[in-house]
């Protein structure tokens, strides 16, 4: 498993867009029970907190310990530096397993064996993602010409799960349907700008040409932002959710 951002792993906890309620709402519902949860590389724990509402406990695990140091903390949430591969978890212990944007950088076949061990029958494991961001016809323009023309060759080869809405990844569990969800919010230049700083391939670029590719686009960002203080953002939730 890769860890792309333990480097900037505040601005990750600050700027990272934050899942629906509705869906995890959705996921803790198809749980066979409320008993205890897995957040496989938990990063900041964002994941972790909405399903400490749902589980009476929540083990939130990740390999960047910096990550964790900005999680935030709940009675009943454990937070444990450890592989998504080989986790400390008993057997068929776990009600739902979620990876929340990160199931791209696995190991795929022994992750799928560490699920396969851990969870009860009936258990659920969720794969959730979000692709790339939207707004207005202008700024959607600059987006996409930083994405796939600035740093198009700086994108790890994983990526190309999350492009393909997890639709490519492999999944060898019995697949259920749920709803299609997105992420709506209002934002400010200056948070659009945080975001666009934690893209993985925005700190590859910058550490082969010692210069940010943000602040190379920022000019016609805000030229296309125009007067107005904030606009809508909209990020669409791929997932994979199935039964063992």
């Amino acid at each position: 498993m890769k860890d792309n951002f333990s480097g900037h792993a505040s601005d990750y906890a600050t700027y990272r867009p934050t899942y629906p309620q509705e869906l995890i709402k959705q996921l803790a519902d198809l749980a066979p029970a409320h008993d205890l949860a897995w957040d496989c590389a938990t990063g900041n724990g964002q994941v972790a907190v909405m399903l400490s509402e749902y589980f009476a406990e929540v083990v939130a695990t990740d390999i960047s310990e910096k990550q964790l140091q900005n999680a935030v903390q709940q009675p009943n949430i454990t937070y444990k530096v450890e592989q998504a591969e080989q986790s400390s978890l008993t057997d068929n212990s776990v009600d739902l397993v979620v990876v929340a944007q990160a199931v791209h950088w696995f190991d795929f076949e022994p992750f799928y064996s560490e699920v396969q061990r851990v969870l009860r029958p009936k258990g659920i494991v969720a794969l959730i993602g979000y692709g790339l961001i939207k707004s207005t016809p202008a700024l959607n323009e600059v987006i996409e010409q930083l994405y796939n023309n600035l740093l198009g060759k700086y994108w790890d080869p994983e990526r190309r799960y999350i492009d393909a809405a997890y639709g490519t990844i492999p999944f060898p569990f019995r697949e259920l349907d749920i709803p299609q969800f997105a992420i709506h919010y209002t934002w400010t230049i200056e948070d659009m700008l945080g975001y666009l700083n934690t893209w993985s391939a925005a700190k590859h670029f910058e550490k082969e040409h010692q210069q940010n590719p943000v602040n190379l686009i920022e000019p016609k960002l805000r030229a296309a932002w125009g007067e107005q203080e904030r606009v809508p953002v909209a990020f669409d939730i791929a997932s994979r959710v199935g039964k063992v």
